[in-house]
């Protein structure tokens, strides 16, 4: 069985750095591509970054690109998504995927077959 566990979010000021963790099992890692996703009060789900199977090859929703990063260590089973320069924007539920396929599709929305629970982070102006 597919588990997908994040950790890591926490109440933080703007402007500050926070990274997340998303560690994996039940399945191989190294065969799928993964994405972060993140879900605001009252907002729909949106899409944050993606990182191809072997992370050689790296995708960005607009509002975040040149702040955050996503990489992943396979040989731990874990996802990370590091974030720089924060905003109260970025306030959400942020919540690691796991991609049918080992690059994600073109969309990036579409493909995903896991999820996990979500961890939160809340950043205070």
């Amino acid at each position: 069985q597919v588990q997908l566990v994040e950790s890591g979010g926490q109440l933080v000021q703007a402007g500050d750095s926070l990274k997340l963790s998303c560690v994996a099992s039940g399945h191989t890692f190294s065969d799928h591509a993964m994405g972060w996703f993140r879900q605001a009060p009252g907002q729909e789900r949106e899409f944050v970054a993606a990182t191809s199977w072997s992370g050689g090859m790296t995708y960005y929703a607009d509002s975040v690109k040149g702040r955050f990063t996503i990489s992943r260590d396979n040989a731990k089973n874990t996802l990370y998504l590091q974030m720089n320069s924060l905003k109260p924007d970025d306030t959400a539920l942020y919540s690691c995927a796991r991609y049918f396929y080992n690059d994600p599709p073109p969309s990036l929305i579409y493909g995903l077959d896991s999820w996990g629970k979500g961890t939160l982070v809340t950043v205070s102006s």
